[in-house]
């Protein structure tokens, strides 16, 4: 593998694990978003582009996942409760997720990738969160809840923060503790997602050496490596900072990536 080539990977990591550990937001968006583009850079069969794209984001978020979510903890920060609650669902829900996606064009998945870009950015641009108005649902609710977001975390290559943070916060819980919480969810569903579009794609030919299922390792390395190394970092400095304009710069670099996905993928 050309050296600059895993600089690139390298580099990805670094912008993944510090606005995960941040904003709790953002992690599978970069991956997903980058790889997709490099990928079809080096001729990878398009068909499956977006599926190892989604597939390696899974299996690259373990790490900073962990990383990210011991920080939030030691800032007590994580609702273990509703973690625990949640999991089971979760689990329920990326492996829906991940057997359907076998079954997607690459382009559908594109597409709603890029819905699901837009909804996120318009989010982050005009800071919408809800307001507290309800309290937490008892366990056929959280579970409910927890399918839902597995579903959409396994189809996008992440984004659990983008539906756990704003319901959690709906629910009465303190943003940073809502990030927290679903950072520590975010470690089973990561780790389920990769071994399940790993299995999906075990059986696809076409796919580049190196890869695994659905996971291109040489990009799953590189990005874990050096999203560990950042996570703690974002996540200390969340608790330190309110962030409105740092999430609408990034904001418009994801709908850049998004542009440049239309275009070329």
């Amino acid at each position: 593998m050309p050296l600059g080539e895993l600089g690139a990977y390298l580099a990805i990591g670094v912008a993944v694990g510090f606005f995960a550990g941040l904003l709790g937001v953002g992690g599978g968006l970069i991956i997903v978003s980058s790889l997709a583009l490099m990928f079809s850079a080096h001729g990878f069969a398009p068909q499956y582009i977006m599926h190892l794209a989604i597939g390696t984001s899974l299996a690259a978020i373990v790490f900073g996942s962990l990383s990210s979510f011991r920080t939030h903890h030691r800032h007590q920060a994580v609702d273990w409760a509703v973690v625990r609650a949640m999991t089971p669902g979760l689990l329920v829900g990326v492996a829906i997720g991940a057997g359907v996606a076998r079954f997607l064009p690459t382009a559908f998945l594109k597409y709603l990738f890029l819905a699901f870009l837009l909804v996120i950015t318009t989010q982050m641009v005009l800071n919408l969160r809800p307001k507290s108005s309800r309290a937490l649902p008892g366990t056929p609710g959280l579970t409910g809840v927890a399918i839902f977001i597995g579903v959409c975390s396994s189809i996008f290559g992440g984004g659990a923060a983008a539906a756990g943070v704003p319901f959690l916060t709906w629910c009465g819980m303190t943003t940073h503790r809502a990030i927290g919480t679903v950072a520590a969810m975010g470690f089973p569903v990561s780790i389920a997602g990769a071994l399940g579009y790993g299995i999906a794609g075990s059986s696809v030919a076409g796919l580049p050496a190196w890869s695994v299922g659905f996971v291109y390792l040489p990009a799953f390395i590189g990005i874990a490596i050096t999203s560990v190394l950042a996570a703690p970092y974002g996540a200390r400095l969340a608790h330190k900072l309110k962030g409105a304009t740092l999430r609408r710069i990034f904001a418009l670099f994801l709908i850049l990536m998004g542009v440049k996905i239309a275009i070329s993928v």
